[in-house]
C-alpha cells in the first residue's frame, strides 16, 4: 500500500515553504524589505531561532538576501531571463525592440483576458486604485511617478491572471524596460504620445477587466500595445531623420 508514516515538520520548514508561496504568487517582490525578525516572528507564531533558520535557508538557496544594517530583502531573482550579452544586443537593435512590444502585446493580452476571468474581486480592486492614482498623477512624460504607476497597472493586469509564470516572466521584462534596455519610456512619452491618449488607453482596458468582459480586455489591451508600437517607431524615425538633418547643416556649414 502507497502509504508511509507523517513526519512532524519543523517549524522552520514551514516559515520556509510559506515565503517560498508568497514570492512564487508574486506577493513579495524582488528587492522587497521583509519585517524586522521580532515582527516577523510574532506574525508567523514562531520562535525567533526557528525564523533565524527559516531565513538561513532561504538566503542559502538565493531566495532571500541580507544586507548589513538594513535587513533582509527578497532576491532580485528576475535577471536570469536572458545573459547580460543578449541584454546588451537587445538594447543596441531596434528590431529587438519591436520584437518585445508584439511578445508583449500577444502575452499582456492573455494575461487580461485571464484576469477578467479568474481575478478575484480583491485583484480587480488593485487594479481600479491603481487606475485611480493614475488618473491623479497626470503627464508620465513629466512625472516620474506617473510613468512609475503605468508600469504597475499591467503588472497588476499580470498578478490577477494567477499565472505564475507568466507573471515572473513579464516582470524580468519589465524589469529590463525599467532600466532602459529597449526604451526611454520617458521620451517616448514626451515626444510621441500625449497623455489624454494613454490614459483613454488605459481607461478602457481597466473598464473592460471591471465589467469583466474577456474579449473586450484583451482587445483593449492589444490596442494599447499597437498605439505605443506606433508610437516608438515614428520616434525611432524622427531621431533617424534628425540625425541625418545634423548632418547636413554640418556638411553645408562647411562647404
Amino acid at each position: 500500500m502507497p502509504f508511509q508514516k507523517v513526519q512532524p515538520e519543523k517549524l522552520s520548514t514551514a516559515v520556509v515553504r510559506q515565503i517560498e508561496k508568497l514570492i512564487l504568487r508574486g506577493i513579495l517582490r524582488p528587492g522587497e524589505r521583509l519585517p524586522s525578525e521580532r515582527e516577523l516572528a510574532e506574525r508567523l507564531g514562531v520562535s525567533r531561532p526557528s525564523l533565524r533558520d527559516a531565513l538561513a535557508e532561504l538566503q542559502d538557496r538565493g531566495l532571500l538576501s541580507s544586507r548589513a544594517g538594513s535587513g533582509v530583502f527578497v532576491a532580485d531573482v528576475l535577471g536570469s531571463a536572458f545573459s547580460p550579452a543578449l541584454i546588451q544586443l537587445f538594447a543596441s537593435d531596434d528590431e529587438a525592440v519591436f520584437d518585445y512590444l508584439s511578445f508583449r502585446r500577444d502575452l499582456e493580452g492573455m494575461a487580461a483576458e485571464r484576469a477578467a476571468k479568474f481575478g478575484s474581486d480583491a485583484d480587480l480592486g488593485v487594479i481600479q486604485e491603481i487606475f485611480d492614482r493614475m488618473e491623479e498623477a497626470g503627464d508620465p512624460s513629466i512625472s516620474e511617478a506617473a510613468a512609475e504607476l503605468d508600469a504597475q497597472f499591467h503588472s497588476a493586469i499580470l498578478e490577477a491572471s494567477h499565472n505564475v509564470v507568466l507573471l515572473h516572466m513579464m516582470r524580468s521584462m519589465f524589469d529590463m524596460l525599467r532600466k532602459g534596455v529597449f526604451y526611454n519610456r520617458r521620451i517616448m512619452f514626451g515626444q510621441h504620445t500625449t497623455y489624454e491618449a494613454l490614459l483613454e488607453q488605459h481607461r478602457a482596458i481597466n473598464a473592460a477587466l471591471q465589467a469583466r468582459d474577456a474579449h473586450a480586455a484583451r482587445t483593449a489591451v492589444e490596442t494599447h500595445m499597437d498605439y505605443v508600437k506606433q508610437a516608438l517607431d515614428e520616434q525611432i524615425r524622427a531621431d533617424r531623420n534628425a540625425k541625418i538633418a545634423a548632418q547636413r547643416l554640418e556638411h553645408e556649414r562647411n562647404r
